[in-house]
């Protein structure tokens, strides 16, 4: 399960205007739901484990996802106001038309970004991995080609959150008109890049630090910030 679903939400991310498996109306939707579902792949393998650590392991995994997959869901309806579709291609559009909204949108990207990697559960955020108080996580029972899909899946969501990342906030594919598959493989890599930094750079927060930053930081100032563009777009075109 874990593989399965870090695996299809490939299918609606658009490297340019015709290199897609699936054009969606409602792809932000899709990969909302696609990410949730995941989270059952974790929760299972730490119950079918049959361990006390493994089980704690993936409780905290799951806390942690949930939490911030709040934040996420939240921070993406800026973005999703401000373009009026769901259609991750049209978001793109609209900002090689327009401006990236990552300059609009400066600290939701920050916070977005801070949220998929408390969501894929990489440093400082890998409490699920806390080796001096949980032996490795939820994965600790399994081996050979099992522990190999845990970490596939697990890396293969980095890319893909690092994919909606792009395409949320950076234009996606666009940057003066040089190749689109090219040019969108190469800001997956350099937001991949961060994500290795971090892990390098950051210490590991506390699990509660860790609740704290989502639900009494992230969640208020996420819900604040949208309201205040929601009033802003709607006193624009009660002006125009």
């Amino acid at each position: 399960m874990t593989l399965y679903f870090s695996f299809i939400g490939w299918a609606v991310i658009p490297f340019s205007t015709k290199s897609f498996v699936v054009n969606l109306n409602i792809g932000i939707l899709y990969i909302l739901i696609v990410s949730s579902f995941g989270i059952y792949g974790i929760l299972l393998s730490g119950w079918a484990s049959n361990s006390k650590y493994a089980f704690l392991a993936a409780i905290r995994s799951v806390a942690q996802a949930i939490s911030y997959e709040v934040s996420i869901a939240l921070i993406i309806l800026p973005v999703i106001l401000m373009s009026s579709t769901l259609n991750l291609i049209h978001i793109v559009l609209l900002q090689e038309l327009i401006v990236w909204f990552c300059f609009p949108l400066f600290p939701l990207c920050i916070i977005f970004f801070i949220s998929i990697l408390a969501e894929t559960n990489r440093t400082p955020f890998d409490l699920a991995e806390a080796e001096a108080e949980l032996v490795a996580g939820y994965n600790i029972e399994y081996s050979g080609i099992l522990f190999a899909a845990f970490f596939l899946g697990e890396y293969s969501n980095i890319f893909l959150m690092s994919g909606l990342f792009i395409i949320l906030f950076f234009g996606g594919w666009s940057f003066f008109g040089i190749l689109p598959e090219l040019v969108f493989s190469i800001k997956i890599i350099i937001i991949a890049f961060w994500f290795i930094f971090v892990r390098a750079t950051m210490p590991r927060y506390r699990f509660d630090q860790l609740m704290i930053i989502g639900w009494k930081v992230f969640l208020p100032f996420v819900l604040g910030f949208f309201f205040f563009i929601s009033a802003l777009i709607k006193v624009s075109i009660y002006i125009i």
